[in-house]
């Protein structure tokens, strides 16, 4: 199963951690899997390409397996909204997923 885990500060996404597999598939034919990281990796690399800041990221080798992203902190309110708006469109996709494939992936905030 995918573990997604959304850490908030205040109301805006301070970080959020992938962990584990959906087997949901064989690999390379894992359809849950191939959602959940082309919804995060599209979020970071909107990030990167709209707000130009730089995040902390921690991921797992070739086993994958792990994501970890980090919203260093931000003095521009503009620029924190965008940031967010981003990561918040990727929660509602991501929740999306789990509506309809719930026994592969759990969501959870702190």
């Amino acid at each position: 199963m995918i573990n997604v885990t959304i850490e908030r500060e205040q109301s805006y996404i301070k970080s959020f951690t992938l962990t584990g597999h959906a087997e949901s598939g064989p690999e390379g034919h894992d359809l849950v899997c191939a959602a959940v990281s082309g919804i995060t990796f599209g979020a970071v690399n909107a990030v990167f390409a709209l707000c130009e800041i730089d995040l902390d990221i921690d991921q797992a080798g070739d086993e994958g397996g792990f994501l970890k992203v980090i919203v260093p902190d931000l003095n521009n309110d503009s620029l924190l909204n965008k940031v967010s708006l981003l990561f918040e469109g990727m929660v509602v996709s991501l929740q999306t997923v789990e509506q309809d494939y719930g026994q592969y992936i759990s969501i959870s905030e702190k």
